[in-house]
């Protein structure tokens, strides 16, 4: 028997497929050859691999399924690609140079918004698409302002002028702007609250998830559902109260998507999991994994959509790793990692509610409600002492809480490690699915996705400052 024979006669035949030749098991994307109409790009902002993987093994270990994402992968319907994430300042980025790769086409240093290191600034593909005719938006966990939905929309040398993005946000009238950030645009402002400008300019202005369900296609949208980030999954999913009032990524994604469906020109809209990433860099794995999850069901939702449009392509991937977490050997690896399915509130959630005048009982037993965990006496006194030992300004720690030492401590009981608490040069998954993505190479650059979007519309391209 020659290679070929055995190729195609042995080993397809050894995976239960005699008959197929191997170009009848690569994937078929739906649409192949299509103009996109539509484009969704989604972003699990700071997602290791580690963080995929374990949110698949708890969706197989829980609930006897896999992820969606990674289901993609398993039934070969979407297309798969590695993605190099550096800056123009460094080979780890932050999210602000990584959504400009994609939103402006070129590389731009770390915290910067869309202005190139020669203060070059090229118009953020959302300014592009509605241009073009296209509906436009933008739905997060985070800030609606924070730095990857702002990529696709502004130019700013700093991130962190939220205040100012808030006010750009407001002349440029996307359709659909979703996601917490209230006090970059309410009475919270130095200025004051600007939200009565954009009542003025025409928007829908809505705060809770019953007056987002009731929105229909009138009008722009603003939807603000929290002070700043929303509320991790975990603690969303066992708050009534929250589950009542805060919508999930899911629900955001499926609203937008239903007020910008019908529009002749079709719509470009970026979904973001932004709270994956603060997670991680709070190395918490409760938080971590559930919204990761939660991202997953929009990923489910917004495959749902597209499968039945077929005008849709979809992009899945992340800005950057952070913290590389993962499931650690050890003897009893699957039965620690079970233990994630008892808890009902993230590391964020807990510690705050920590007192330090608390009792090593009373600690133990809020960790064991919360969390299923009965924590040793010893663990629990090395985290007392790490409250009194806080460096300040830690990112998205401003109440200074031991995040480094209770996510080392809860590595003893989960088996989850981290190897740091911040942003990794980690090439990262890249997924397409629906018209264009037959395209794809199996290896590109950030700042390529841009070109590959408005080459999928059919829209002219835009000069690559390459580095």
């Amino acid at each position: 028997m020659n290679r070929r024979s055995l190729l195609k006669g042995g080993l397809l035949a050894g995976i239960g497929l005699p008959f197929f030749d191997l170009k009848d098991v690569v994937a078929n994307p739906i649409g192949k050859g299509k103009k996109a109409k539509n484009i969704i790009m989604m972003v699990s902002d700071g997602m290791s691999t580690g963080t995929l993987n374990m949110a698949d093994l708890y969706a197989n270990r829980a609930w006897g399924k896999s992820s969606h994402w990674l289901d993609l992968y398993r039934q070969n319907r979407a297309v798969r690609a590695l993605m190099d994430t550096a800056s123009a300042s460094s080979m780890v980025t932050d999210s602000a140079a990584a959504s400009s790769s994609w939103g402006g086409g070129m590389r731009v240093p770390n915290g910067s918004l869309n202005v190139g290191a020669k203060g070059e600034k090229p118009q953020p593909i959302l300014q592009k698409f509605k241009e073009q005719g296209k509906k436009v938006g933008c739905v997060t966990t985070v800030p609606i302002t924070h730095a990857t939905p702002a990529g696709f929309c502004v130019n700013i040398d700093d991130r962190d002028g939220q205040a100012a993005i808030a006010k750009i946000y407001l002349e440029l009238r996307f359709d659909v702007m979703m996601g917490g950030g209230n006090k970059y645009f309410g009475s919270k402002r130095k200025d004051g609250s600007i939200i009565p400008d954009y009542l003025s300019k025409g928007f829908n202005f809505v705060e809770n998830k019953t007056q987002m369900l009731a929105l229909d296609q009138s009008k722009p949208v603003l939807g603000l559902f929290a002070e700043d980030g929303l509320p991790y999954e975990v603690d969303r999913k066992h708050d009534q109260k929250l589950m009542d009032t805060v919508p999930s990524l899911a629900e955001m994604a499926i609203k937008a998507i239903s007020l910008m469906k019908d529009h002749k020109e079709g719509f470009a809209l970026q979904i973001e999991g932004g709270k994956v990433d603060w997670a991680a860099h709070s190395n918490d794995v409760s938080g971590l994994i559930f919204d990761q999850l939660a991202f997953d069901e929009a990923v489910g939702k917004v495959i749902e959509f597209a499968e039945q449009d077929g005008e849709t392509l979809v992009i899945i991937t992340t800005d950057h790793g952070n913290a590389n977490p993962g499931l650690f050997y050890a003897d009893e690896a699957d039965k620690k990692f079970d233990r994630l399915q008892q808890f009902r509130h993230s590391n964020n959630w807990l510690l705050t509610q920590i007192d330090q005048s608390f009792s090593e009982k009373k600690i133990q037993e809020m960790i064991l409600e919360h969390q299923g965990i009965t924590m040793n006496p010893a663990d629990i006194n090395s985290l007392r002492v790490h409250f009194k030992d806080i460096i300040p300004g830690g990112l998205y720690n401003e109440s200074n809480l031991p995040f480094y030492e209770y996510g080392r401590l809860m590595g003893k009981y989960t088996d989850v490690q981290w190897a740091g608490m911040n942003h990794t040069g980690d090439y990262v998954e890249l997924t397409m699915f629906g018209p264009g993505s037959e395209k794809l190479k199996p290896f590109v650059k950030n700042y390529e996705l841009h070109n590959f979007m408005l080459e999928a519309a059919e829209m002219p391209q835009h000069f690559i400052h390459k580095i």
